[in-house]
């Protein structure tokens, strides 16, 4: 049968830039396996099937895969798919600001979209679970060999690597400047051997002095396991992230917000906002949010589907 997709750029406000996603309005019909097999085929970071949801008192249910697995939870599908579906009218918009909720892998999660002149700008997620944090990592001699750095490029003390998860875990690694992120090269091999059997397979390295006015934090991420040799902007890895920040600022009470960076050195710049909610020094909330464009649209043969 033939589904219709849409593709767009998450977390940029221009075309060519963010992280590319595809998204099926309408995935009534397809098995799980068919879906897996569009997601290969598409070879895109991720792919969203959008379904109706399983509680009524939700907006809709969504499948997000790579091209290797299928994900609990994303924040660059949750948010494109949003954008998308808000840009096209499956959903409508109320005002300047509509509130949706998204059901996935790892629960309800809600998702505001604001609006300028009747036309969605930007969307952000609430994470629907709070940071876990993960055991201890491997060593920074371990770390820095499998990025292919020196040690001494990796922090330690209060700023040391650690696993933290808000429904996928990553591997936070901490480096000294943003020189030393661009130097960083997975390297698969020694990833095999020190990352692969870990808590937290998903590597995320960053450093604290961006490039542009405004942003707080430079990062990549690498996630071989997921079929994903780098990804351009990871609102997932953003969402743990803030886990891992926001239980190292001193602050007890309040909101804490971050802009990061991420996808600079693939040419693909993308800006992720991200915010916690603290009280009496615990994490209550974690939002991810970003702007998206809209690319393309299309229409795919899925062979053996029972509906379109």
């Amino acid at each position: 049968m033939r589904y219709r997709f849409l593709t767009a750029d998450v977390f940029t406000d221009r075309p060519f830039g963010g992280n590319p996603l595809a998204v099926f309005p309408d995935a009534r019909g397809l098995t799980t396996e068919q879906m897996q097999q569009t997601a290969r085929e598409l070879n895109l970071s991720e792919t969203v099937f959008v379904l109706p949801p399983d509680d009524p008192g939700h907006t809709r249910k969504l499948r997000i895969f790579t091209p290797g697995t299928e994900l609990p939870f994303a924040g660059h599908p949750t948010v494109g798919a949003a954008f998308v579906l808000a840009a096209t009218g499956e959903i409508p918009l109320d005002g300047e600001e509509t509130r949706i909720v998204c059901e996935e892998g790892v629960g309800p999660v809600p998702v505001t979209i604001r609006a300028e002149d009747g036309k969605p700008v930007f969307a952000q997620l609430s994470a629907a679970k709070m940071p876990e944090f993960g055991p201890p990592p491997p060593s920074r001699i371990e770390l820095a060999e499998m990025l292919g750095l020196d040690p001494e490029d990796l922090l330690a003390g209060a700023d040391s690597p650690q696993a933290v998860s808000c429904g996928v875990p990553f591997l936070f690694v901490p480096l000294r400047n943003r020189d030393a992120v661009g130097r960083a090269r997975l390297r698969t091999d020694r990833w095999e051997a020190i990352v692969s059997g870990f808590w937290a397979q998903d590597v995320y390295v960053f450093a604290r002095d961006p490039e542009l006015p405004g942003s707080h934090m430079r990062s990549r991420m690498f996630a071989p396991r997921m079929g994903i040799t780098e990804d351009p902007a990871t609102g997932g890895a953003a969402a743990s992230f803030g886990g891992y920040l926001a239980s190292r600022e001193p602050e007890r009470n309040g909101t804490l917000r971050w802009v990061i960076e991420q996808g600079f050195e693939m040419g693909r710049p993308s800006l992720l906002h991200l915010e916690v909610d603290k009280q009496d020094g615990e994490i209550i909330a974690v939002r991810v949010g970003g702007s998206s464009v809209l690319m393309s649209e299309g229409i795919m043969e899925i062979p053996g589907s029972s509906t379109g």
